[in-house]
């Protein structure tokens, strides 16, 4: 049994969280019970979350996309009051970590997804609220565009979309999870081969073609199951607590 405050300090601790600028607020979103044996973990804060973690009688949930957003509105709507009613009336506590998951240079997002795809996590890239969140993977040797996109076919587990545009052996990909097409064209000025993220944009066809850069769109759950995951991993290592994943796949 551990004690919520001892696991949320030690992740805002990991993550830096406290410091980091972000679209909404990292660490405890919804208090709960003191008390934890058990950790659920999930990419979004969402009704079908909350009432499967209750079923593995977690006392903590930890995600990747929280409840409350800097562009949300200030009421509660009836689904999120659902929401809430689920972490109620089960004294589920919840923390969310956002970008601090996606920049942490060990256990984020970006840098497990090198290590998935076989790259060398290299500089940091990818720029947002003036920090770097993702990173540079690198190939010495190089890796055959169709064994880039067979990989990542293989750690995603499904048909990244994708404009095939760059050179058929590529040796750096920039690399932000979830919604970062933003984040292209800094992998165009920086001559990278080859850039990834989750979602595509309807301006990113002409800029992959027109600078000669590969642009995967891999699916932003699948890019961002990677490091709350881990979280929980370490929590339960950490804590001595029970650890459940929680797959709930959205094909965007």
């Amino acid at each position: 049994m551990a004690q919520l405050s001892d696991i949320i300090a030690y992740l805002d601790n990991l993550l830096e969280a406290p410091d980091f600028p972000d679209y909404g607020p990292n660490g405890l979103q919804v208090p709960g019970r003191e008390e934890v044996t058990t950790v659920a973990t999930g990419v979004s804060a969402h009704r079908e979350l909350f009432e499967r973690a209750a079923e593995a009688g977690a006392q903590l949930v930890v995600a990747h996309h929280g409840l409350f957003w800097d562009f949300h509105p200030r009421s509660l709507s009836p689904s999120m009051k659902e929401r809430l009613r689920v972490l109620f009336d089960n004294e589920i506590a919840l923390a969310s970590y956002h970008l601090p998951l996606d920049a942490h240079p060990e256990v984020g997002n970006n840098a497990l997804i090198c290590a998935a795809l076989g790259l060398e996590r290299a500089e940091p890239f990818g720029r947002h609220r003036g920090r770097s969140v993702g990173f540079v993977g690198r190939s010495a040797d190089g890796v055959p565009s169709d064994e880039l996109r067979r990989r990542c076919v293989e750690v995603f587990g499904q048909e990244p979309f994708s404009w095939d545009s760059g050179p058929d052996v590529v040796r750096s990909v920039g690399i932000v999870s979830g919604a970062a097409a933003s984040s292209f064209g800094e992998a165009i000025a920086l001559g990278l081969d080859a850039f990834l993220t989750g979602e595509p944009a309807e301006h990113v066809m002409a800029d992959a073609v027109e600078s000669g850069t590969h642009f995967i769109a891999a699916g932003h759950y699948a890019t961002e199951t990677f490091g709350v995951r881990r979280l929980g991993e370490l929590v339960a290592q950490k804590f001595a607590v029970e650890h459940h994943f929680i797959a709930a796949p959205n094909p965007i």
